[in-house]
């Protein structure tokens, strides 16, 4: 998880009074992966589409979440 990630379950955990983890393992369920991704997976995307091997990928929104915003397919 990122540090924003946390942050975000600390202040939903904060809102009903219970654990961080608690939220954490909630949110985390509901993620087709299961679980958060990881600062390196971001960072992999990012370094692929700012490489020459995406120089022809143009136009697109490229979801990183472990398949939580599922597509049409």
């Amino acid at each position: 998880a990122t540090d924003r990630t946390k942050q975000f379950d600390a202040m939903d955990a904060a809102e009903r009074g219970v654990d961080a983890a608690v939220v954490a393992a909630e949110s985390q369920a509901e993620i087709p992966a299961k679980r958060y991704g990881t600062p390196a997976e971001f960072g992999a995307v990012a370094a692929f589409l700012a490489s020459d091997a995406a120089a022809y990928v143009t136009g697109v929104a490229l979801p990183v979440d472990g398949g939580l915003s599922r597509g049409m397919l």
